[in-house]
């Protein structure tokens, strides 16, 4: 995992390469991180889908992105409903 993909705990992460997963990811959409060292370590990135569920995937289809909070607390609003 590069510096420029490496997600932090809870932080946004967008796909940009869905083609070893076409039916787990959707290209560019918008993922949010949870922790997870061991995959880390091994240069996946655990992610969450929409229905709640996380899993891992290798870092490099995903890059790390800054949003307004205003952004980051809607996506959080909308995850717990």
């Amino acid at each position: 995992m590069t510096t420029s993909t490496r997600a932090q705990w809870n932080e946004y992460v967008v796909c940009v390469d869905n083609a070893a997963y076409p039916v787990s990811l959707e290209l560019h959409k918008i993922y949010r991180t949870l922790p997870d060292t061991d995959a880390a370590a091994s240069g996946d990135v655990r992610v969450v889908d929409e229905s709640g569920e996380d899993y891992l995937f290798p870092a490099d289809a995903f890059v790390v992105i800054s949003l307004p909070e205003r952004v980051r607390s809607s996506l959080r609003r909308a995850a717990s409903t």
